[in-house]
Parts: C-alpha cells; structure tokens; sequence
C-alpha cells in the first residue's frame, strides 16, 4: 500500500509538472516593444503613428458650421454643433484625444531614436537619420499642441486664460497624466521650443543636391552628398521640413496675438506673427512670390504641377505641405449637384455668395460704386465667385445647373439631395471627375496642410495690426501691398480704387478677414477664425429662391451658439472627470 502511494503521488507530480509546462505561455510571433531596437522600420513606425493623426489628413467640411454653409445631411455632426448641440459630452471639434495620442507617441519615440541602429553600415547616414527624425518629431510635436490651443484653450472660470496639460515625455501611468492645464502662455512657450528645437535639426526644404557645395546651413557634419541625398533628399519631400516648421510657427503666433487670447492686444504679438510669416515670405521672393494660379490649386494643371520631380523651389510655390496625391471621385459623389450623380452635401450661404465683391473691388453693399445689380446678382462679380460656387444658372461639367423653381432635381430642397440654400459647391471639385455609377471615373486630388496664400494673408492680417495698412516694420512689404496682391490675382479690376480708399487699421481689417474668408474657403479655417477673431457666431445661414426674375432670401438655418463663451472649445467632459481638470467657462 505505502508502495502505490508513493507511485500514485509521482504520477500526480507528473501531471502537475506537465501541465505547468503545457500551460505556460511561449513566445510566439506577437511583437513586443524590444523589436523597435532590430527593426527600424518598426520604430519609425511610432513616428509614422503622430502624422496619421494630423487633423488636415482630410478636409473636414465643418463651414457647415459656420455662416459659410449648411449641409443637406440632417444628420452632420457640424450642422447639429452649429443647432445647438454642442457640449463638453457632444464635440466634434474634439482634437484633445488624437493631438495628445499623437503627443504620447513621438514622445516614446524621441526615447529611443538615439539608440535605434537606422542604417548599420554608414555612421554618416545613421547619424543623419537620427537627426531628421528627431528635428520632425519636434516639429509635430509643436505643431499637435497648437491645434490643442486653438481648439481646447480658453477662459477658466476665475478668468484665467488657460492652455493644456504639458506633456514632454512619455506617460506610463494614470498619476502620470494628471498634470493641471499650464497657462495659456506657458502652453504657447512650450509649443514655440519644441519648433525652436526643430529648427536645430532640419533642412529648409527637401530635395537631392549635387555637390557638397550646395548643403543648406548646419550640416557640417556631411562629408558625402549622396549619404545627404538618401536622408534628406527627393525621398523626404513632403515630410516636415525647416519651412513647414515655420509655418506651423507663422499659424501659433497668429493663434497668440488674435483677439480671443491676446485680450490686451499686446503689439509684440502682432509683431511677433508678422515677422514670423514674412520670413517665409521673403524666401519666395516676397509679394512676386505669390503664385499665379494659387488661388485654383485644386484645378488639374495644378494637380498635375504637383507632382514632386525635382529639389527646385518651385515645387511649393503654392502647396508647402499637402498629402500624397490619390486618385478617387469620393468629394464629387459627396458634392455634385444631384443631375450630375452627386449627393449635394455641402451648401453654400448666401452670406458667402454676399461676401464676395464685385469685379471693380468694392463690396456689393456700396451700391454706388460698386455697380451691384439686385436684379441680376451674379454678373459682373468677382471672377473666384464663379470659380469657388454654382449659382444659379452656373456650368459644371457643361451643363447648366438651374437651382430656381423649374430647376429640377437642382432646385432648392427639390430632393433629399437637393441644394437648401440655392447653392453648390465647386471649389476642390474636378469636373472631370464621372460621378454616373454607369461609367463612373476618378481624378486625381490631394489634400492640402498648408498653402503659401495662407501665409500671405497670416502676414496681413497681422502687419495691419501692428504698423497699420502702410507700415512694414523692418520688411518690405506693408498688409495693403500683399493684399493688393492677393485680389490682382483673383482678377479684381486695376486700379483697385477700393483698396485705395481704404486708409485706416479697422477698414483694412475688415477687407483682410473678408479676404481670408474668400481665398481660404471650404479649406477648414473659417470656424477658428470666426472664434479667435471674436466675432458673432449667431449670424444665420441664409438662401435664395429664386423665381422668374424674382430672388427671394430666406433663412436656411439658425445658429445656436452662445457668444459669451463658445468662442472657445471645451475640454472632453470625460477628461475633466478623470483628471481633475479646470472646463473652460460656460461649458458643461
């Protein structure tokens, strides 16, 4: 008996032993984090994370929003902010989750970019890799916290003006992320530090080179141009360069010296952003730099265009930063009237249609010298009208596209497809573009970060503020040239007799902003602009009917925003509750 015992006891132990060994976990191909250290592909990958998280991946259509347009989807998330559903619980302006994630992941990169191995056999290379990264890192970096300025900053309910949490390095733990909200400031200086630091690593432009000879300033360390070339050359282009790092720096110092966060119009400010955006500006050559058919970048010769094919400046004389070029026809489905197989989302106000001048320059509101005809509101406009809206009576694609009674489909809330303000959208469109699932066919397109115009009136906007429309600081250039620029180009009449009569800071002002409206339409700014600028955000969305010879103007939509405090975005309600965090004032 003592001998079965002791036999059952061993095959108990056993059983034990193996099944231990069978229930024990064994590596397998899962990743973990060490692999960043063999593989560099995977480690970039971190890096490569931040930049899926860049909110101008795609145009985001909130103008209907704004008193720019509406849209025909009852159901758009932008339309329901703008009807008064906006909160801290409801916000689809909420860049909080995905600017601070892509914080967290450069940050985790920036601690292992030093020691990641980028190319094994050329030191010069690596050392090169290392610093390009690293500079682009920066840069993100920066430029994640000013969209979590200019879309979660504000008033606290003491009255101090507040930024965000800082984060600088990589957070492991819940007390980790329980940082208060910095000063707006403070924010502001951190986001200015990390593009400084930027600055220290990166080339101005991307591009290959053909001699030593030409390195850009601060690369000592190349001793031979084809390991230069790898890193930094045609390969690179439309990563972020020494020049997209200042202008994501042009954009933050505009943001400080807006009249939302710089309550006591502080003059360095203005400073500050005019003197940022003119040294981009003075490297394109100044106001002669300003691109010809900037204002069409959409269009195919310019799609075209933009194909990257040489390191020549050329390239970004209007597109300094923009996605890779696809092809598909997803904006036209989505925005073509419904005859052309478009689905007509995004509408037009009349309050945009009103914004633009007459061909002569003076506002359709000046009714002597502008020539404005009420029974005839479309001829004789500013030519970007034609190029940006249809109107009534307007071509796409060859054919005329009536929006009036009789119009068919195209008319006004005819279909659930139908214009609701009388107008469809044409910028950002090409009408190559066959949206008939029959014989359906794509374009190419691309998506825009930044254009070179934006610079241009981000200089004007703030030289007027602070020299006045005459002064030019220690430039060449004052607001009233460059906007003299800007609407020669869109074919205003010359002489400009409207801009010339125009003396005074808070008239300059007006046509500035109405400028940036028109030129930067549909391209996702008017909404902030709308808030740093201060202004009214319940003016409604207005339409037309039209009849016969008969315009009748309606309101499409109220905007129920409160302008005591929607002038600033809330923190998410649920970041407030983990973290013990300060809401903006107003928000619930």
């Amino acid at each position: 008996m003592r001998l079965y015992k002791i036999f059952s006891l061993l095959l108990v132990s056993i059983f034990l032993f193996t099944a231990c060994e069978l229930l024990d976990p064994k590596d397998d191909n899962h990743s973990t984090f060490d692999r960043v250290y063999d593989e560099p592909a995977f480690a970039e990958g971190l890096l490569i994370r931040a930049f899926t998280y860049i909110p101008t991946n795609d145009y985001r259509w909130d103008e209907v929003a704004t008193d720019d347009a509406v849209s025909n989807d009852k159901l758009n998330s932008f339309s329901r902010i703008a009807k008064g559903e906006w909160s801290a619980l409801y916000d689809p302006q909420n860049l909080w989750d995905n600017s601070n994630r892509a914080i967290l992941y450069i940050n985790q990169f920036l601690g292992i970019v030093d020691s990641i191995t980028w190319k094994w056999n050329n030191k010069e290379q690596n050392d090169l890799f290392i610093r390009r990264l690293k500079g682009e890192s920066y840069a993100l970096r920066g430029m994640f916290k000013y969209y979590l300025l200019r879309n979660h900053g504000g008033f606290g309910p003491n009255g101090e003006l507040l930024g965000t949490p800082i984060y600088n390095e990589f957070l492991e733990t819940q007390e980790d992320f329980s940082k208060p909200r910095a000063t707006f400031a403070e924010s502001v200086n951190s986001a200015y530090a990390d593009l400084t630091e930027a600055l220290k690593y990166l080339p101005m432009d991307y591009g290959n080179l053909a001699a030593l000879t030409a390195l850009p300033d601060g690369f000592p360390e190349v001793t031979d141009i084809n390991n230069y070339n790898t890193v930094c050359g045609d390969f690179s282009r439309q990563r972020v360069s020494g020049r997209i790092t200042k202008a994501i720096r042009s954009r933050l110092a505009l943001l400080a010296a807006s009249p939302a966060f710089n309550t006591a119009n502080d003059q360095d400010l203005w400073q500050n952003a005019a003197n940022y955006s003119a040294e981009l500006l003075t490297d394109l050559g100044g106001i002669t730099g300003l691109d010809a058919k900037g204002h069409i970048f959409y269009l195919k010769a310019q799609v075209d265009d933009a194909n990257l094919t040489s390191g020549d400046k050329k390239d970004v004389k209007e597109i300094l930063w923009r996605r890779p070029i696809y092809s598909d026809r997803a904006r036209e489905v989505a925005n073509f009237p419904p005859s052309l197989y478009g689905s007509g989302r995004v509408n037009p106000t009349q309050n945009l249609v009103d914004a633009f001048p007459m061909a002569n320059g003076y506002p359709i509101t000046d009714l002597v010298n502008s020539k404005y005809d009420p029974a005839n509101p479309y001829a004789g406009r500013d030519p970007r009208l034609s190029l940006y809206i249809v109107v009534n009576g307007s071509k796409l694609k060859n054919t005329v596209i009536n929006t009036g009674v009789g119009g068919g489909d195209n008319a006004v809330d005819a279909i659930q497809t139908s214009t609701r303000t009388g107008y469809y959208l044409k910028k950002l469109l090409r009408e190559e573009v066959n949206a008939n699932p029959a014989s359906a066919s794509d374009q190419q397109h691309f998506q825009t970060h930044i254009r070179n115009t934006e610079l241009f009136l981000n200089y004007a906007e703030a030289a007027n503020e602070a020299w006045g429309p005459d002064g030019k600081g220690t430039n060449a250039y004052s607001a009233k040239e460059v906007i003299a620029a800007i609407r020669k180009r869109a074919g205003i009449a010359q002489p400009d007799n409207y801009l010339a009569s125009i003396s005074s800071k808070e008239d300059l002002r007006s046509l500035i902003r109405n400028e940036r409206r028109l030129e930067l339409c549909f391209e996702g700014h008017r909404f902030w602009d709308l808030r740093r600028w201060k202004e009214d955000l319940t003016i409604p969305a207005k339409g037309v009917k039209i009849d016969g010879s008969t315009y009748t103007y309606f309101t499409v939509e109220e905007r129920a925003y409160q302008n005591e405090y929607m002038h600033y975005g809330p923190i998410p309600d649920r970041e407030i509750l983990k973290f013990n965090l300060v809401q903006n004032k107003g928000w619930k």
